[in-house]
């Protein structure tokens, strides 16, 4: 039986590292920072694609890495109801591949372009004798304006709200780690791995003014990520017969061996945001996938 820790990823260090950094900074740990500036607050986040980036390079495919990285970034910062701004990247390598690169800018310009915020420019960075030849990693930081009245943090949630369930394209860009361990063992997925995440831009802006709190389903899955926005003392029942998960998920689990429990706390399985609404706020067309309810955590039915 394959599991992230067996694949190099220990998501429970990741948690506590956070509750370390929550002594002295004790408003992290939300899917984006946030900075007053008179009736609005300026919100910030930033992010990378991971391991998936291996694969890019493997399969020397750099045309969606790019616009992972781009919906990596702006889609925490849309859970808070903020409309995009700009955008910057990084960009380090050993030696510097001109082809290499303008495919993965151009990547980001898209990604930009598709979330409707600016690229303002970036750093790109040689460093010989760090990475091996060849190898490269990117990172971003996307910035987006709310106002206070508007922002969308989840403390008005309650008991008998209920979740809908936004979907994902595939696996997005976590999970990556434990997709290589797969990926030994069969070498044919049954879709395209490097299909780039979703930019939930529309889904977000349709959503404003009816989302009492939204979580970006990535590394936790919804196991970890849909609690991030629940207040204490309530916790989310979530139906996972009421949608199909997806043919990549279903080929992880079974060539992996991985247990059901780990696949929903690694991986989106197919849903790639979820939305928190009172009843009647739910429209045409929405798909609603559980309910808040007293408790803690998540219980999947």
């Amino acid at each position: 039986m394959i599991n992230y820790a067996s694949s190099g990823v220990d998501i429970n260090a990741g948690n506590r590292l956070v509750e370390k950094l929550k002594e002295n900074l004790p408003n992290i740990g939300g899917f984006a920072g946030l900075f007053p500036l008179g009736d609005q607050y300026l919100v910030a986040g930033t992010d990378g694609v991971g391991t998936k980036l291996k694969l890019a390079i493997e399969e020397r495919r750099f045309d969606t890495i790019g616009i992972d990285l781009v919906a990596m970034c702006v889609n925490d910062i849309l859970t808070t109801g903020a409309d995009p701004l700009f955008f910057l990247d990084y960009y380090a390598t050993s030696k510097l591949d001109v082809e290499q690169a303008e495919q993965v800018i151009a990547g980001i310009a898209k990604g930009c372009q598709e979330a409707g915020m600016a690229l303002l420019g970036g750093e790109t960075a040689e460093m010989p004798g760090f990475y091996r030849p060849g190898d490269f990693d990117i990172c971003g930081f996307a910035v987006g304006i709310v106002p206070k009245s508007s922002l969308i943090d989840g403390s008005t949630i309650e008991a008998g709200d209920v979740i809908i369930g936004i979907p994902s394209n595939g696996v997005h860009s976590n999970g990556f780690s434990l997709v290589h361990k797969i990926l030994e063992i069969d070498s044919n997925p049954p879709s395209d791995l490097l299909a780039p995440t979703k930019i939930y831009s529309q889904e977000t802006n349709q959503l404003r003014g009816r989302a009492k709190g939204m979580a970006h389903i990535t590394g936790g899955g919804l196991t970890e990520n849909v609690p991030r926005i629940i207040p204490e003392g309530l916790g989310a029942e979530i139906d996972t017969s009421l949608w199909n998960v997806p043919e990549i998920f279903n080929w992880i689990e079974t060539t992996g061996n991985v247990d059901r429990d780990e696949m929903f706390r690694v991986f989106n399985m197919g849903i790639g945001l979820t939305a928190i609404l009172s009843p009647h706020e739910v429209r045409e067309g929405e798909k609603i996938i559980g309910h808040i309810s007293e408790g803690k955590g998540v219980t999947f039915l």
